[in-house]
């Protein structure tokens, strides 16, 4: 007859014992990761200093957005070509090409502007 292995008993304590040497290292792992990240961190930023961040001035670009009279796209008024017409409210153009085909022929886009 063929002798069998004895059947290992479950035993309760190596199973526990197992859970926390698995707990022990996950949580050195996440430690490291924390302590490279900060570390990582602190000489990137020892390296640039700390750069406050850059205000950019209202009037370069408005709020308010503008259309143009011959291509019909919008864009903000401090980027756009301002233009007085013969009624004198403002026009405004994204290019200076949109701008020439205006003063060309201003009764086509009048009904536009």
């Amino acid at each position: 007859m063929c002798a069998m292995p004895p059947v290992a008993s479950a035993n309760p304590m190596t199973f526990i014992a197992r859970i926390l040497r698995f707990l022990f290292w996950v949580l050195i792992v996440s430690w490291s990761v924390s302590l490279l990240r900060r570390l990582v961190n602190s000489m990137g930023a020892g390296a640039t200093g700390r750069q406050e961040p850059i205000d950019v001035p209202s009037d370069a670009v408005s709020r308010k957005l503008v259309r143009d009279p011959v291509c019909g796209m919008h864009l903000a008024e401090g980027l756009a070509i301002a233009e007085r017409s013969s009624g004198g409210e403002p026009v405004y153009f994204c290019s200076e090409e949109c701008r020439n085909k205006f003063m060309d022929a201003p009764k086509k886009f009048a009904a536009n502007a």
